[in-house]
């Protein structure tokens, strides 16, 4: 759902729906012809950071919108190619976010991040961990891009940090069969500590969003996500997850939904059943870690 759309924002629902909506269908579609208007073509330049937040190593990796339809097929093929145990449109809504944007007179900057994972059918896990800032202009009314750098690092470091350690289960660990999809027990070590007080199915404007806990689900973790990237952090970075069901029963449904949103190893948790404000199904809260 467009987050923008009910704001009063045309400006950025519309550019939402162009770099999220319906890039994400052309992608999956290997549809070219679907985005082909949403470019200029003159002065078009894309950079290509490497996942590097130093620029002296980014580089002109698509000189021309030309070139850079060339890649933007070829990744579309090999995607498609690919086996997902999920839909793949659904898959790219779900680890794409986009609620960054900077709006100036007829120019625009966009964050687009990527947060997440997919599970292919063979049981392997892509990871996706980056993001690419967008520039835009308005065009007679339509918004269109301009260029961008790409490939850029989730969580960028100040001055010269260095990573120091993260989350592990202990080798000895280990729990009962009926465990659901959290860890027994980690061990922790991180430079600065990221605790999100609890999100649930909330829209900006206030609304109640799902009427299930499957959806509910969806949208609170998707909550907690921007949460975290806005701190520098990301659930790759999670290691502690208190979840307050308003019925336990939902226990199963509610795992089934949370299992796609993380990878091993996965945070310890608790859950239990407790009341929650009217209309509210779940509610969820996590501690993370940021190196």
């Amino acid at each position: 759902m467009n987050p923008f759309d009910q704001d009063n924002e045309n400006d950025k629902a519309q550019l939402w729906d162009m770099l999220v909506k319906r890039d994400s269908l052309a992608f999956v579609n290997q549809d070219w012809d679907l985005v082909k208007e949403d470019f200029v073509t003159a002065h078009f330049m894309g950079i290509h950071a490497h996942n590097e937040s130093n620029p002296d190593f980014w580089k002109i990796s698509f000189p021309n919108l030309a070139s850079y339809r060339e890649e933007w097929l070829k990744q579309a093929k090999a995607f498609d190619n690919d086996s997902w145990t999920e839909n793949p449109y659904d898959i790219l809504l779900k680890v794409t976010y986009l609620d960054d944007i900077e709006i100036c007179e007829d120019k625009a900057i966009l964050h687009k991040k990527f947060s997440g994972f997919a599970e292919k059918t063979n049981g392997e896990k892509v990871s996706f961990n980056w993001q690419t800032i967008y520039r835009c202009v308005k065009i007679n009314e339509k918004w269109k891009i301009a260029g961008f750098t790409g490939y850029l690092p989730l969580n960028v470091k100040k001055g010269d940090s260095v990573p120091i350690g993260g989350k592990s289960v202990p080798s000895g660990a280990n729990q009962h069969i009926t465990a659901g999809p959290y860890s027994p027990v980690l061990t922790v070590n991180g430079a600065q500590l990221v605790v999100i007080s609890g999100q649930a199915a909330i829209e900006k404007s206030g609304q109640i969003i799902g009427n299930n806990v499957e959806e509910q689900t969806e949208l609170t973790l998707r909550n907690c996500q921007k949460q975290l990237l806005s701190a520098g952090a990301s659930f790759n970075d999670v290691f502690k997850v208190n979840v307050y069901l308003k019925d336990i029963q939902h226990w199963e449904r509610f795992n089934s939904v949370y299992v796609k949103y993380f990878t091993a190893p996965k945070p310890v948790r608790t859950a239990v059943e407790t009341g929650l404000i009217e209309g509210l199904l779940v509610e969820i809260e996590m501690w993370a870690i940021k190196n």
